[in-house]
């Protein structure tokens, strides 16, 4: 299985499983809109199917993680993104990873802090904020937590 990095001959595929795994190609993160089908990543596939994915966007020296998705839970294959991404932002000489995830990804939450990123911010009732630009985000999330809070993490190159 090698890791695939996303360029213009995969965007269609990596746009359409975006859609598939998050109902559209726009994220909000702190009360941002970012088009996912401008995001930079990388991928694993099993014969024509994307089994994981990593995207991302760059700027003033950081690397922010915008997604993570791997259909394939306790493989190895997001560490392996992961480590694919802090070696990435290594070469271009980035000052930090960031990333934000909703306070009720619990799973994210202890996922990030076993591969050494640290809680950096939390921005309460984010969700409201988001809400307003994207109202199909649901109040309750996952393991019927309400959806209310981001929580920022960063790892320091």
């Amino acid at each position: 299985m090698e890791c695939i990095r996303i360029n213009g001959l995969n965007r269609d595929l990596i746009n359409a499983f975006i859609k598939q795994h998050w109902c559209t190609t726009t994220m909000i993160i702190r009360g941002k809109e970012i088009d996912m089908t401008k995001t930079e990543g990388f991928y694993f596939k099993e014969g024509e199917d994307i089994i994981s994915l990593i995207t991302y966007i760059v700027y003033d020296n950081v690397l922010e993680i915008t997604s993570l998705d791997s259909l394939r839970e306790k493989q190895g294959i997001g560490s392996k993104l992961i480590e694919t991404v802090i070696h990435e932002a290594r070469e271009r000489k980035l000052q930090k990873i960031v990333l934000i995830t909703t306070n009720d990804n619990i799973n994210a939450i202890r996922f990030y802090q076993k591969r050494g990123f640290d809680m950096a911010h939390l921005y309460r009732n984010a969700m409201d904020i988001s809400r307003k630009l994207k109202p199909e985000i649901p109040l309750i999330g996952e393991n019927s937590i309400p959806l209310r809070h981001e929580i920022e993490f960063e790892f320091f190159i």
